[in-house]
């Protein structure tokens, strides 16, 4: 069986996201161990609350040395909600510009929508060549959230084929996932989005073993 560990950094509300990795046909365990950490077919980084409480809680702990390591040795990491916002560069709240993992190029800000936080269920643009979404073409997904990534800039050279990206609308258009090679992250929340994400869940067990 698949062997994922959810990142424990002191991140809010993972039970959810345990219970969905495994129902999507993982084996799960909730550790910060770094061995562990390093060793599974598949990482997960979840995140919630600020961007900059996100970066210092995964340092506390190294999870940057740990999620940067897995990836340079193409080992598959998954990031959710500010667990995707955290990849990027920077990150601006409040007009306190933090720095981020800065595994792909970007700020993220907050979302030129007359509501925020953008909270329900969305649909997306996925990208025609995605994995996470194989399948799940017109579904719905769950977003909490008032900051994303608004633009892509990361530019790749063959033979390395390019970034999918899945778009979304909420007062302009926003990222709602990215496939990167080994890095793959949400915005929305899969776990809060009921079979429709358990099967892009499954769709992401099923690449760890490609």
């Amino acid at each position: 069986m698949t062997r994922v560990v959810v990142f424990d950094y002191g991140s809010g509300n993972v039970h959810s996201a345990l219970k969905a990795i495994e129902r999507a046909g993982a084996d799960v365990t909730l550790t910060s161990n770094r061995a562990e950490a390093l060793e599974a077919d598949g990482l997960v980084v979840p995140g919630v609350g600020a961007f900059s409480a996100v970066m210092e809680s995964l340092k506390a702990v190294r999870g940057d040395e740990i999620i940067d390591r897995r990836l340079a040795g193409g080992r598959p990491v998954l990031g959710i909600c500010v667990g995707m916002q955290v990849m990027f560069e920077h990150g601006v709240e409040r007009g306190v510009d933090t720095e981020g993992l800065g595994e792909w190029p970007g700020t993220v800000t907050q979302l030129a929508a007359p509501i925020l936080p953008h909270m329900g269920w969305n649909t997306v643009r996925a990208d025609q060549d995605s994995v996470l979404f194989s399948g799940l073409e017109g579904e719905r997904f769950y977003f909490v959230h008032s900051y994303a990534a608004q633009n892509w800039s990361l530019e790749v050279m063959p033979p390395f084929p390019p970034a999918r990206l899945t778009w979304a609308d909420h007062g302009g258009p926003f990222l709602a996932a990215v496939e990167n090679g080994p890095l793959s992250a949400t915005q929305f929340h899969p776990e809060k989005s009921g079979e429709a994400g358990i099967r892009l869940l499954s769709n992401w067990l099923g690449s760890l073993q490609e």
